[in-house]
């Protein structure tokens, strides 16, 4: 069984879950009290450490909620051009729209001080487990086989596309693009062997409030399973649907 649904990267399911930690994190915290007052080049060590702390404990509650992977985080540098005002209580926080997840940033916000500021620590989040390298280039167009890659530890992080974890999920697949040896096998990389070529009569199913009906037409591209096509009616009307695995264009 693989370790996710190929409709539904890991990556997403673990970034939500990472992402609910670092507010729980974030609300336990509720501001960290440096040993002494920030400012300038003197704070600039305890605001790396605040985002540390923040980081790892996010990662660790992530973790207690059943990732299946090692993570470890990275962090980078405050912009050294910062004069920051002096401050007893820091808060850290994940910015909206940001996951513990890859390259990705802190939020730092003076929460007790003569001046309010905030600022963004940049950090590179790394999630190792289980996916499939390749061991030799491979042409684009090629079907791949059990002998083209071998399982090893890789950074799921490292790229937005989620990897593949279980061989049966990418034996048999085709080369999306020339592919070089030493790549772990990631979802944008491959695609499923066309099931028609373009120009190809196809069959058509429109389906929707209890009813199906079923008429063909010419496909505009070549398609396999579970892709998107576009299909040109004989009344030259253009509808896409979605290819199931006997080849028919399913139409909602």
């Amino acid at each position: 069984m693989s370790l996710f649904r190929t409709d539904r990267p890991p990556f997403t399911v673990r970034a939500a879950c990472l992402a609910r930690a670092a507010l729980a994190v974030a609300a336990a915290a509720g501001g960290a009290l440096l040993a002494q007052p920030a400012a300038a080049q003197d704070g600039t060590a305890q605001l790396m450490q605040i985002g540390q702390r923040f980081a790892d404990e996010a990662l660790k509650q992530g973790q207690a909620g059943g990732m299946p992977l090692r993570m470890e985080v990275q962090i980078g540098q405050l912009d050294s051009r910062l004069r920051l005002a002096a401050c007893a209580k820091v808060e850290p926080y994940l910015p909206a729209g940001s996951r513990l997840w890859g390259r990705t940033r802190l939020g730092l916000r003076c929460l007790q001080g003569a001046v309010a500021w905030n600022v963004f620590l940049p950090i590179t989040v790394k999630a190792w487990g289980p996916a499939w390298v390749l061991q030799n280039g491979v042409a684009s167009g090629r079907a791949l086989t059990a002998g083209d890659a071998v399982q090893a530890e890789v950074d799921w992080a490292e790229d937005s596309a989620a990897v593949y974890a279980n061989p049966a999920d990418w034996i048999g697949l085709v080369a999306a693009r020339p592919l070089s040896a030493g790549q772990a096998l990631r979802q944008n990389m491959l695609r499923p062997p066309a099931l028609f070529a373009a120009g190809a009569e196809v069959r058509v199913m429109v389906s929707g409030g209890g009813f199906a009906v079923t008429s063909s037409g010419k496909a505009m591209a070549a398609a396999g399973e579970g892709q998107t096509v576009r299909v040109r009616m004989d009344n030259g009307r253009l509808i896409s649907g979605v290819v199931n695995p006997e080849g028919v264009v399913l139409v909602q």
